[in-house]
């Protein structure tokens, strides 16, 4: 049996991730001691082990515990794993999607930027400045109304 410090040690996860990941239920094979200290025997060792992989995925918490759960039922749940996964993956794709188009925003943003510090255009990044000036970046919306009133 381990303590969450021998735990820690074997899993590479912190003290405090393993405090919380059994206090979540994410080790349902944890035992108390006498004193109600936390003793981890290799099965709670592997489900630390299959937590941090969940959770180096990018996985939450909340569907972390769903995936437990579903690995407690047995082997009939491998399909309902399986969509869990994908639906992670899923997920983990449009956030990617949307990182690159962030991504592909900061890129306009530095070439603003360079051009700026290089004296070729004048500064257009500072809202407050925006009413003396004609010129607009095309990802700036406002009321050509507002700006006449």
């Amino acid at each position: 049996m381990y303590t969450v410090k021998e735990a820690a040690q074997i899993t590479g996860l912190t003290e405090h991730a393993i405090r919380f990941y059994t206090d979540k239920g994410l080790v349902p094979s944890v035992q108390r001691n006498e004193n109600n200290i936390r003793m981890f025997d290799e099965e709670s060792i592997n489900w630390l082990h299959g937590v941090k992989c969940l959770k180096q995925s990018g996985m939450p918490i909340e569907v972390i515990k769903r995936y437990v759960d579903l690995c407690l039922e047995g082997d009939t749940t491998i399909p309902q794993r399986y969509a869990l996964i994908m639906e992670h993956k899923e997920a983990a794709l449009a956030k990617l999607e949307e990182a690159k188009r962030h991504i592909d925003h900061l890129e306009q943003k530095t070439v603003l930027y360079q051009a700026i510090l290089e004296h070729r255009m004048p500064d257009t990044t500072n809202p407050g400045n925006w009413d003396n000036i004609l010129h607009m970046h095309g990802d700036v919306f406002y009321s050509p109304s507002a700006r006449k009133a």
